[in-house]
């Protein structure tokens, strides 16, 4: 999996106010962190081909396309699934600032934006995505690796879908860094380990669940 590269609104969160999320393109820091995101995977790779899905967001093609896979690349699935999360069609940047203070009060999985999602609702598209990803790795051309190329809040919670991670562990991690890379490596059991763990903004156990959570005073 990897995070888009920097955005523009990533470097300037007012272009929410005129442009489409969808339509938000990088930064050339942004390209020039998928280009080298895009030799390491390349290196990883050694050889084999890759499956890539990708989110409709033009800041994902770009990555992608900075990347430079050339003839790894089996083929290219557009996912809407891997999209980022929802927050509004034209984001105002003030009510958009004072609904992250309530989200940051409330919890980041539950919180639903006013006329978006909430982080629950992107969990519940990547469970379906899932689905389908089981059943392509079932047909016996598909290539040995898959790609998805995706947004950071995305990525965490494929993952805690995939683990099984509980919200409160989930609430206590941060995304990865524009262009960062996380791999899902098969062992010899034939279980997936995530190379690189997400860091975390308060210690949590992936078992502790709301009740290790501290009260909330009312």
């Amino acid at each position: 999996m990897i995070r888009h590269g920097q955005s523009a609104a990533n470097a300037d969160t007012s272009i929410y106010n005129r442009v489409p999320d969808y339509r938000i393109p990088l930064t050339e820091r942004g390209v020039e962190q998928a280009k080298a995101t895009g030799e390491r995977l390349k290196r990883a790779l050694d050889g084999q081909q890759v499956c890539v899905y990708v989110s409709p967001y033009l800041r994902a093609y770009q990555t992608l396309e900075a990347m430079n896979l050339g003839d790894l690349t089996e083929r290219v699935i557009e996912e809407p699934r891997l999209r980022e999360q929802d927050w509004a069609n034209f984001q105002i940047a003030g009510d958009i600032e004072d609904q992250k203070e309530l989200r940051n009060l409330y919890g980041h999985f539950f919180y639903r934006f006013r006329e978006g999602e909430s982080g629950s609702d992107v969990y519940d598209r990547i469970s379906s995505f899932m689905e389908t990803l089981y059943r392509h790795w079932e047909k016996p051309t598909y290539a040995p690796n898959t790609l998805l190329v995706t947004h950071g809040l995305t990525m965490r919670l494929f993952c805690m879908r995939w683990f099984h991670w509980t919200v409160e562990y989930f609430e206590s991690l941060n995304n990865p860094g524009n262009g960062e890379l996380r791999t899902l490596l098969r062992n010899d059991d034939g279980q997936y380990s995530l190379d690189t763990a997400f860091s975390q903004w308060v210690a949590r156990s992936v078992d502790d669940s709301v009740l290790d959570a501290p009260p909330v005073r009312f």
